[in-house]
């Protein structure tokens, strides 16, 4: 916890404590303010700094264990703590006078953690343990991972680099993360900065009650005072819940395409545009890359990654082969439906064409439609289902305990997490409704509070997790609750994924708890194994229930639910394969200042990926969040490699028979152990090895997705 500051630097001008150097469990986000934070981070930097001094001082006489992590930890736990609380505050409540403080206290931050993180003497301890046969053998596995992972971070963070190279190395990483900010403030910016304004129904037939409502909402929010979803007027914007809405339902092909373009031209032109950044960004990186001696920077990511840059290059390309011809007939589906429709653009359809006649087509089909589903996954129901399956797989109870904490919105829900045995083991923020002003778009999971045994309260027992769920959910609107689509069910289960693996790991390490120290092609692992569960009929029927009537979904529309599951699957599947593939060429390939820009490199990647013509308008690098601001760069394929070990491990669970409730209780209790459990203390390779008893295969993929089996199709890399 930050320590007590002295009363000449921790008070505000009214002579208030400042909020982030009280001593708490939970941030206290009720009470920072944007004036609160640069002379609260000066003061911490101002007590971390000599503590680093004396670090350093001690270790370069005894290069011991006690000695260097623990200390170590408490300064990296304490920076992470309160900055962590900041840039997550940043993402849910962004404010112009937020994002100001942050940004200028931030190169303070970076500066120090470039100090931490390439500390010669700390560094040269860590070496001296590994190369002491004595003090090495000492060691437990979780201890050596620690060593390993740290010297490799100093390698990675320039320790080699002396002199101008050194300086030069400081300077990348302070630009790099000043653009990082830059793109995500632009990407916000740029979606914010889109409305249209709609008064005549005709305008926007089409479009769901929910839809309309939401519409309406936004209007009113823009000062139409008296906007109902009946009558109007209505206001779109590009947030995901408007947009999607606008693609899969509005038969205005004008509406659409207006939107479409709209969206995938975001931040990429005037005032917010990305594209200078992302030039500026790569070349920074492969300068970066250089310095420490690699050909490029997807060289320097894969040292924390299971493939390397050939297998995941390779890996795409067969996931492709699997995909396209699938992709292929999709397209000429649609193109045949629309036409039996009476459709006139049936013969040439455009991107903006895509989702709405997919879900026509879906609807036929199928007869699955939106309005008819959303009724039966209200919030709240979701939510018992999910805490229900959560209990019966891993024997965890989900206990609500708002009120316990601040939170930084009246909607957040706070979870205190229990084993079957009634003891904590930690505890769970959950912010779900849309906020398109000030809440970062999507869905994710923030941790910065880790489990820890040198971070312990009482001395004794290991502090436990928090983590830190994020999504923009449909609001409760009109006396009804939130609604889900069923894509928003899935969304929910994957963030709570993440939130498993942070909250029931059972390393004590800190500096390898939870997602620390673990390949970051592995993270996507029990996120997306918790989405499988959605399509299982037990856990399905649990979370269902009409927010009116009380009834359950009807037998026959969780069949088609069921039944719809592939549908449309090889175009989605090309389309992330491309952003992967892209992704891995800008990292891998790309030479900024040749004679191909990121635009060209964007065409001709995605250009392989999609059966619809490819628009010129089209940037979707201007606002690839993932890997221009969210850590994933010459990692997003990592999404698709943990697919295959996701349902490969569901399938685990399919294989026991889910009516043998005994034998799900003990795959359920090892996948709890091994996947949840290890945290970074071991191999992802070496923990799927524990949990399934052999490597994954790519069977259970192919066949969830419904793709097509070709020769070679199942090998996994």
């Amino acid at each position: 916890m930050p320590a007590a500051m002295s009363p000449t630097t921790s008070a505000d001008g009214g002579g208030n404590i400042n909020p982030l150097f009280k001593d708490f469990q939970f941030p206290p986000y009720d009470e920072i303010r944007p004036d609160h934070i640069c002379p609260g981070i000066t003061a911490l930097l101002n007590q971390l700094e000599p503590k680093l001094e004396l670090l350093e001082s001690v270790v370069k006489e005894e290069q011991t264990w006690e000695k260097l992590v623990e200390p170590l930890e408490k300064i990296i736990d304490q920076l992470g703590l309160v900055w962590g609380a900041l840039s997550h505050l940043q993402m849910v409540k962004n404010t112009p006078q937020l994002r100001a403080a942050i940004q200028k206290i931030e190169p303070a931050v970076v500066a120090f953690r470039l100090k931490l993180d390439g500390s010669k003497p700390v560094y040269d301890a860590f070496r001296a343990i590994r190369d002491s046969p004595t003090t090495w053998d000492a060691l437990s596995d979780s201890q050596k991972r620690v060593v390993e992972l740290r010297i490799w971070l100093g390698v990675v963070s320039g320790i080699g680099l002396e002199g101008d190279e050194r300086e030069r190395f400081v300077e990348i990483e302070q630009e790099m993360n000043h653009l990082s900010k830059r793109f995500k403030e632009n990407m916000l910016d740029s979606t914010n900065n889109f409305e249209k304004e709609i008064i005549d129904m005709k305008d926007i037939e089409g479009l769901t009650a929910t839809a309309l409502g939401l519409a309406a909402q936004r209007a009113i929010s823009k000062g139409y005072e008296n906007a109902t979803a009946e009558n109007g007027p209505w206001v779109l914007t590009l947030d995901a819940q408007s947009y999607e809405s606008v693609m899969q339902h509005a038969k205005n092909r004008n509406l659409r395409e207006e939107v479409y373009r709209a969206h995938k031209s975001r931040a990429s032109t005037g005032e917010f545009d990305n594209t200078p950044i992302i030039e500026k960004m790569l070349s920074l990186r492969l300068e970066k890359a250089k310095l420490l001696g690699f050909s490029n920077y997807a060289e320097v990511c894969m040292k924390n990654k299971m493939a390397t840059v050939d297998k995941a290059r390779q890996f795409l390309e067969n996931l492709r082969a699997v995909s396209w011809d699938r992709a292929v007939q999709e397209m000429e589906d649609l193109k045949q439906f629309a036409k039996s429709q009476g459709a006139p653009e049936a013969d040439s359809l455009e991107q903006w064409d895509r989702l709405f006649w997919s879900e026509r087509l879906r609807e036929s089909k199928f007869n699955i439609h939106e309005g008819d589903i959303r009724p039966y996954f209200s919030f709240p129901n979701v939510m018992d289902g999910l805490f229900k399956l959560v209990k019966r797989l891993f024997g965890i109870k989900f206990e609500a305990a708002d009120g316990l904490c601040q939170v930084w919105d009246k909607e957040v829900k706070f979870y205190c997490v229990k084993d079957s045995l009634g003891s904590t083991v930690g505890f769970c923020y959950f912010d779900p409704y849309s906020r398109p002003s000030e809440k970062q778009e999507g869905a994710w999971n923030v941790s910065f509070v880790f489990r820890s045994r040198a971070m312990s309260p009482d001395g004794m027992s290991p502090r436990l997790p928090v983590a830190t769920v994020g999504t923009n959910l449909m609001p409760p609107m009109d006396n009804k609750p939130s609604l889900l689509t069923f894509e928003d069910v899935k969304i929910v289960f994957h963030e709570f994924g993440h939130a498993l693996q942070h909250i029931l790991v059972r390393e004590d390490e800190g500096l390898i708890s939870s997602l620390r120290g673990i390949e970051h092609d592995a993270w996507e692992i029990p996120s997306q194994f918790m989405e499988n569960w959605c399509y299982h009929r037990e856990t399905l029927m649990s979370i269902t229930k009409h927010y009116e009537s009380g009834e359950t979904l009807p037998e026959i529309m969780y069949e088609k639910l069921v039944e719809a599951r592939t549908f449309g699957a090889g175009t989605q599947f090309l389309l992330k394969l491309g952003v992967s593939s892209l992704d891995l060429e800008l990292h891998a390939n790309y030479a900024p200042g040749g004679s191909e820009t990121v635009i060209d490199v964007e065409r001709r990647i995605m250009g392989r990926h999609q059966v619809f013509p490819l628009l010129s308008y089209t940037r979707y690098i201007c606002f690839f969040f993932h890997i221009f601001a969210g850590g994933y760069e010459a990692g997003c394929y990592g999404y698709q490699w943990a697919e295959v070990f996701s349902a490969d491990a569901f399938s685990a669970f399919e294989g026991v028979g889910f009516d043998n409730e005994k034998a799900i209780e003990e795959t359920g209790k090892r996948f709890r152990e091994t996947i949840l459990g290890f945290g970074g203390g071991k191999t992802a390779s070496q923990v799927y090895l524990e949990f399934r008893g052999r490597e994954p295969s790519l069977e259970a993929l192919i066949r969830h997705n419904g793709l097509l089996v070709v020769e070679g199709s199942t090998d996994f890399a």
